[in-house]
């Protein structure tokens, strides 16, 4: 499997520069390498990561996952999904006094906007989306995507995602 990796150098300048604690969300859609940066950034700023597929209870959760975020950035606390079960897993949390990542499908939505120092949106054409996706996750995402991608559609239109992001990646 070949992976196109961005290079995290001048987002993680960008970051330091601000010289304080920060909170960035990082949205996109599935496949579009948010997981990818995030983790790359979370290790070079020593920032706490958290990723929403750990939140989203299930397939049809797209938008309860979005809903968990200002909770998640004000206290650090949520409940993950126990995905092999299909039932809420136990809580879940990280510290508060530091800078924090959220990524993950609706991180950006008109209720995170307002509690995150920066928004990034990631954009990578649809077909390489899919099959970073499903190589990524195989056949226990294949059956969902379609319905997956809808909620993504749905959720970033009737939020605004793309247009409160104050920076889009295209890798």
């Amino acid at each position: 499997m070949t992976v196109r990796e961005v290079d995290p150098a001048p987002f993680v300048e960008r970051l330091a520069a601000t010289g304080h604690d920060w909170v960035l969300l990082l949205d996109g859609r599935s496949g579009a390498g948010k997981t990818v940066l995030a983790r790359s950034l979370a290790s070079a700023t020593g920032a706490q990561l958290v990723s929403l597929d750990a939140v989203y209870p299930g397939w049809d959760g797209l938008a309860a996952g979005a809903a968990a975020v200002p909770g998640i950035v004000r206290d650090g606390r949520w409940t993950r999904w126990d995905w092999a079960a299909n039932v809420p897993g136990p809580a879940a949390s990280v510290p508060r006094d530091g800078s924090l990542i959220v990524e993950g499908c609706g991180a950006i939505s008109r209720a995170s906007r307002p509690l995150a120092d920066h928004t990034w949106w990631i954009e990578r054409d649809d077909d390489d989306r899919r099959r970073r996706a499903l190589e990524r996750d195989g056949d226990g995402f294949a059956p969902h995507w379609e319905r997956w991608a809808a909620q993504e559609e749905r959720f970033a239109r009737e939020e605004g995602s793309i247009e409160l992001a104050d920076l889009v990646i295209r890798v």
